[in-house]
């Protein structure tokens, strides 16, 4: 994951487009095999986001942004931040910044716009009115456009009169043959005006994604009461530019050669490239991204607050990589074996496979992946995984007060070297920056965020466990193991000092014990065998009751140190709760189950040196 901050991005230097070009070009070459390559430009490409602070960032946006930005990326171009705040009325107040600040969280970073310049500036719209005012004019001046000094009345009851009678929408032109002489002095006089593109027609083109699109339909509307034309506006009455003057005008000065948008714009592309065929300009290729929907087909609106970035980076606690990996699926496909990606690799694999039709979002995925970058983060380390281990200390701190996880236990003396059951803290003496992370490393797998992690492995941090009545397994031919076995296994699973209390010395030692005996008939768990049978065949049968066993003690030990609870596997669950809690926890659960028979402990054994190996039960030798 990358981060950064304004105050490093505003010292951050502009690069060329020579230097990239170069760079590109030193890297392609190693790529020019990838059977993915076929979907992308031969040339590095600029791209753009362009959003306008009119709102927040939501994740239909996000996946624009990406899908632009990894474009860039992949082809070795550039990826321009654009402002288009040209609506002032219904600009937000701090949401440019937020808009900065949730991009950097994502990671995707721009080579030019606000705060790192470049050489096309300005890239905010409020600041290049007069760069669409020149152009309009062009427009004027070669007759591609004109002035259009129509009152907003006549206008107003050009519309209701077209409405009533059932017509679609149009201009008629009135104004369109005002002599240029007559148009200038209007103008210098100051009567109001807005300018209207002359549209002879609305041409189709290649779309990325859909191929040859549009409608491909004539300017001129012929209806039984008049003769109407879609001349859009491009510069209003107080001299700001529509969004479709900007638009252009911008892409084709910062020199963008791909523009990657929703379908939601497609019906104005058209309308687009009329304007640049107007100003005899090259458009960009564009690709339009289908529709976010959700299960019922209906779009998800960027109203909602719970597509807003902040819900998911602050409510739900949701991994910027997980979102950007999240977000990449919504209409991308691949050949790879896994969904589970970081933006670096995005980077190296993304192409213009783009799926058309409506794509649904089915949040589950987005847990999915959740869990898998949270593995990820636990097995490599880094800020990352650091940041996790302090919300999941501040998590702790919040829902446990800091008596409950340090209490002593009544009537427990202290604990000394030779009698370690006598644990006196859940955390033993241990701070919460050590105890956090062989839990989350143990339990990545079922991560979503901090809280819901706490409340999951509750176990972990109180020494008050309400178990419910143990309730064994049944064995396949309907008998059950002795409680009084289970004892006997679990104690000697214990009998390890604190100096070998490890994942891997509890792994061994259970995989070691033999319970066989709990499960077969009497006469042949003392080495015989039944009648007819031979010793391969007792020797499966030692094997397969063992592990009917194994599953019993596991099941057992599981409702002893967790009362039962999902979480960690047991070797990695005692290591965790210490050897104290460990044998605390056992003795307990032993007491609520005994009904039996006292739990047979391993005779102390001494080792062919004499070293004392009582810690290895059961796998000890014996004399």
């Amino acid at each position: 994951m990358r981060h950064s901050h304004l105050g490093l991005l505003a010292r951050r230097l502009w690069i060329c487009t020579r230097c990239r070009a170069a760079n590109y070009s030193s890297v392609a070459p190693a790529r020019a095999g990838s059977k993915s390559k076929k979907n992308l430009p031969d040339a590095p490409a600029r791209t753009r986001f362009a959003p306008s602070p009119t709102g927040y960032l939501h994740l239909g946006s996000l996946r624009t942004a990406l899908f632009n930005y990894l474009l860039a990326k992949r082809t070795g171009g550039q990826f321009l931040l654009r402002i288009e705040d040209t609506d002032q009325k219904r600009t937000i107040p701090g949401a440019e910044q937020r808009l900065y600040e949730d991009l950097q969280w994502a990671g995707l970073q721009w080579d030019e716009g606000p705060l790192v310049g470049g050489p096309y500036g300005p890239y905010r719209q409020s600041e290049r009115t007069a760069i669409y005012r020149e152009h309009a004019n062009q427009l004027v001046k070669n007759g591609h456009a004109y002035r259009c000094f129509c009152s907003t009345e006549r206008l107003d009851s050009l519309a209701r009169h077209r409405s009533q009678a059932g017509l679609p929408p149009g201009y008629d032109r009135q104004c369109a043959d005002i002599s240029a002489e007559e148009s200038e002095d209007r103008a210098a006089k100051g009567e109001a005006y807005v300018v209207r593109l002359k549209v002879e027609g609305y041409p189709m083109f290649d779309d990325l994604v859909y191929g040859k699109t549009g409608q491909n339909r004539s300017n001129n509307k012929l209806d039984l009461i008049e003769r109407v034309y879609d001349d859009p506006i491009l510069l209003k009455s107080d001299g700001h530019p529509t969004y479709h003057l900007a638009n252009v005008v911008d892409d084709h000065c910062m020199k963008i050669t791909h523009v990657i948008r929703g379908t939601e714009w497609m019906p104005s592309t058209p309308m687009h490239v009329a304007l640049y065929n107007a100003f005899n300009w090259t458009p960009p290729r564009f690709g339009h991204v289908p529709l976010l929907v959700d299960k019922s087909g209906q779009k998800l609106s960027k109203r909602n607050a719970d597509i807003d970035l902040s819900f998911f980076k602050e409510k739900q606690g949701v991994f910027a990589t997980t979102l950007i990996n999240f977000a990449a699926l919504l209409g991308w496909s691949h050949t790879q074996k896994s969904d589970v990606f970081s933006l670096e690799e995005l980077e190296q694999l993304f192409n213009l496979k783009i799926t058309r039709g409506n794509t649904v979002v089915a949040f589950e995925k987005l847990w999915f992946l959740q869990k898998a970058h949270a593995q990820r983060f636990a097995a490599s380390g880094g800020p990352v995984f650091d940041e996790m281990v302090a919300k999941v200390s501040q998590a702790v701190k919040e829902t446990y007060p800091a008596d409950q996880l340090y209490v002593h236990h009544p009537n427990t003396p202290p604990r000394t070297t030779n009698s370690p059951s006598h644990s006196t803290t859940i955390l033993d003496s241990r701070p919460l920056a050590e105890y956090i992370p062989p839990l989350l490393k143990a339990d990545a797998k079922s991560y979503t965020n901090a809280p819901e992690f706490v409340q999951r492995n509750s176990t972990f941090f109180t020494t008050t466990l309400t178990r419910p009545p143990y309730t064994p397994v049944p064995t396949p031919d309907g008998t059950t193991i002795p409680i009084t076995a289970l004892h006997t296994a679990a104690a000697a699973l214990t009998l390890v000092p604190a100096s070998h209390w490890t994942i891997e010395t509890h792994r061994s030692n259970i995989a070691s014990y033999d319970g066989s005996a709990a499960v077969l008939p009497t006469s042949t768990s003392q080495g015989g065998t039944a009648p007819g049978s031979t010793d391969t065949d007792a020797e499966k049968a030692r094997v397969n009751a063992d592990k009917v066993f194994k599953k019993e003690l596991y099941h057992y030990l599981r409702w002893a140190l967790s009362a039962g609870a999902p979480g960690p596997g047991i070797p990695e669950t005692m290591e965790i709760l210490g050897r104290a809690e460990s044998l605390r926890r056992l003795q307990e659960a032993r007491e609520l189950t005994a009904e039996a028979a006292p739990v047979r402990v391993p005779k102390r054994a001494q080792s062919p040196q004499g070293e004392d190996t009582t810690w290895m039960g059961s796998l000890a030798p014996r004399s």
